[in-house]
């Protein structure tokens, strides 16, 4: 995790016309677009900058990518930069991969550019391996189903069906819903995919097909079977086979009730978008997912708030050591509390979510223990659920073993978050200025809010925000790859 030197040095000239640089970045990163495109729909190839994605992004999100990089890393990566990088890649006949144009624009500042080679032949050196590769990999694609279709089934579809435009590794086959009893059900059902209150809308097209009860969304058919319990429903009916079923309701939480999937034609794996009770594993993606073996049928993907605090607690265990600590979440209300005050089994939950803060209990504390084995028993826990849509954050309060200071703890943070294996896991903040909307959308497990941590000797307060709907349906679906086998090549290779 060295940082790179050079460029973080060097700076750009101020330009004498800044409106006149704008425009002149701005058709680079316009420019960028077809190129981004036909890397990935003709050579199934995503192109990243420091980690953030760049297929499908309008021309303002590029350059906004541009800018975090210059504002984290601190150095001046700019569209100057990538955009001959990006326009080299897209003239090689490339295997299927995942391609960082930022890192190697980098690395070519770095170790190239002073030397005289050109862009063409760095790029060309960088992903040597990749060029007459295959543009799949090698396995067949996997049917998915989604056993429930409320705020993560949602979203889980929505990653499935962006994702396909790069070959159908994984194909979103089925939703499994109960019927709600309205004529035109299927139409509602699908109005909540196209339009949400906090995602925004569907970025694509939706049409309902009632006379086949399917909706194509963005030319991916999707069916839509009724059924009120599992053992209702003979998925090869419906064309689907071997197929890994994600279980969005949280009914069934241990390996007995889950494994009521397994018995159904058509279903071979099962995961479960909840924290898993009993002697099943609980993965967090990129913390413990090398857990999961070929012959697991049936995993959890834990929690929300376990996906946003094992990264952080794994990562500052093995560099400073955690003698023990208490994690306290403030978290957005969700769907399990009432709109207005009326009866609710659990303490506190039967008032009303939008008006009051309520002191909850969290079991991610302990959870946690399952991913990270290192930090059982060491972590005490509470949570408070207060009047926000989407959005929580994770509070740290940790005992280490080594002595720190704020400033080594942050620059520690900032590289892990973009250098590391966890980068797709941990997101950096540096502005004093950020709030909880700003993660709405975040693709990370958690964000971590440099500005915030307190450190005094082995004493420090860390604070992690995570999009605790859309960040942990990224995790879900790094996991659903993961148990498909489904994985990628990565270049630059670290």
């Amino acid at each position: 995790m060295q940082r790179v030197s050079a460029v973080t040095e060097r700076r750009r000239e101020r330009p004498d016309d800044y409106f006149a640089d704008w425009k002149e970045r701005e058709a680079l990163a316009e420019g960028m677009i077809p190129l981004i495109g036909k890397l990935y729909r003709s050579n199934n190839v995503k192109t990243y900058i420091y980690g953030k994605n760049l297929v499908n992004l309008s021309v303002l999100d590029i350059m906004q990518a541009h800018r975090f990089v210059r504002q984290v890393e601190q150095n001046e990566i700019s569209e100057f930069e990538t955009f001959p990088i990006i326009q080299a890649l897209s003239t090689l006949d490339l295997g299927t991969a995942h391609i960082d144009a930022g890192r190697i624009a980098v690395n070519y500042e770095e170790t190239a550019k002073a030397s005289g080679q050109s862009v063409e032949d760095f790029v060309r050196s960088q992903v040597a391996k990749l060029i007459g590769g295959a543009k799949e990999p090698g396995r067949p694609s996997r049917d998915v189903v989604l056993y429930g279709f409320g705020r993560i089934g949602r979203l889980v579809a929505r990653l499935l069906i962006e994702k396909a435009g790069g070959g159908a590794n994984l194909r979103l086959r089925a939703v499994v819903v109960r019927h709600g009893g309205a004529e035109n059900d299927l139409v509602k059902r699908v109005s909540l995919l196209r339009r949400d209150s906090v995602h925004g809308p569907f970025n694509g097209t939706i049409r309902v097909d009632e006379e086949r009860q399917s909706f194509v969304a963005n030319g991916v058919e999707v069916k839509v079977i009724y059924a009120n319990s599992p053992d209702e429903v003979d998925y090869t009916a419906y064309g689907i086979n071997d197929a890994i079923l994600v279980d969005n309701t949280g009914k069934w939480r241990d390996v007995e009730g889950l494994s009521t999937h397994l018995g159904r034609p058509g279903i071979a794996k099962v995961i479960l978008t909840a924290p898993g009770k009993g002697d099943m594993k609980n993965i967090v993606h990129g913390v413990n997912s090398d857990q999961i073996l070929p012959e697991d049928t049936i995993i959890s993907a834990a929690s929300c708030t376990t996906n946003a605090i094992a990264p952080p607690l794994k990562v500052l265990d093995d560099k400073f050591g955690v003698e023990n600590g208490h994690v306290e979440t403030v978290h957005s209300y969700t769907n399990d509390q009432n709109l207005i005050d009326n009866y609710h089994k659990g303490d506190r939950r039967g008032r009303s979510a939008p008006l009051n803060m309520v002191i909850s209990e969290t079991g991610a504390a302990k959870a946690v223990g399952k991913v990270l084995p290192a930090m059982l028993g060491k972590l005490s826990g509470n949570a408070i659920r207060v009047p926000t849509p989407n959005v929580s954050l994770a509070i740290l309060k940790l005992n280490l073993k080594t002595e720190t200071t704020k400033e080594e703890l942050n620059e520690f943070m900032r590289k892990v978050a973009l250098h590391s294996p966890l980068r797709k896991q941990i997101d950096y903040s540096n502005s004093p200025e950020v709030v909880s909307s700003d993660f709405v959308g975040s693709r990370h497990a958690c964000v971590f809010d440099s500005e915030a941590t307190i450190v005094n000797g082995k004493s420090a307060i860390l604070y992690c925000w995570y999009d605790n709907e859309f960040g942990y349906s990224c995790q879900v679906h790094r996991v659903l790859e993961k148990m498909a086998g489904v994985e990628y090549a990565v270049y630059p290779q670290d």
